[in-house]
């Protein structure tokens, strides 16, 4: 693993630091009157996800990691577990659906997704940015009802509730943002 320097940290780096892996969340350099610079680093655990501040002199070194990127596709959900395959080997992986969390409401069958690997374990997952979902209950458009630019809550198909504009009505298919969970606009 490549080492750098305390003050070449940069948010979103992966370091191991103390036999954990971290991301730096934040960074602030540091250049007191009285002695040697350093970096403020904000980390946040990749397991477990508990913060840590830490300071890094310029002269410290530290194991920057370089996490592996692979392409799965969601196959289906078995009891409290998700199961996906490897495109390229066509393996197929176990995931606790706390793993992915709430967006796990948003995987579809045969959904490519990217699974972040650290020596064949994996740690993140990443989400396409958006999905197609039809509305199942939503409230009838009342003309008049405001002057002001408005929202109204809707029922996806797949249980999740998101607020859209007035005029989108049950049984549209819209577009969905799976990282804020927003409407972004009506589907094609």
């Amino acid at each position: 693993m490549p080492k750098i320097n305390g003050n070449e940290i940069r948010p979103g780096n992966v370091i191991m630091h103390q036999d954990r892996l971290w991301v730096a969340v934040k960074v602030d350099h540091v250049k007191p009157g009285k002695g040697g610079a350093y970096a403020q680093v904000e980390l946040k655990a990749i397991l477990g996800g508990t913060k840590l501040n830490e300071r890094f002199r310029s002269a410290e070194t530290v194991e920057r990691v370089s996490l592996e990127q692979r392409d799965f596709q969601f196959l289906y959900p078995q009891d409290d577990k998700l199961v996906f395959m490897n495109m390229e080997s066509y393996d197929q992986i176990e995931l606790p659906t706390e793993f992915v969390g709430e967006r796990a409401a948003f995987l579809q069958d045969g959904m490519m997704v990217t699974v972040e690997m650290y020596e064949d374990t994996p740690l993140g997952i990443k989400l396409p940015q958006q999905v197609t979902l039809e509305i199942t209950d939503t409230e009838p458009v009342v003309k008049g009802q405001t002057a002001a630019n408005s929202f109204k809550p809707a029922t996806l198909s797949n249980g999740v509730r998101v607020m859209v504009p007035p005029f989108v009505g049950t049984g549209e298919r819209i577009v969905v943002d799976t990282e804020e969970v927003t409407y972004l606009r009506r589907a094609d």
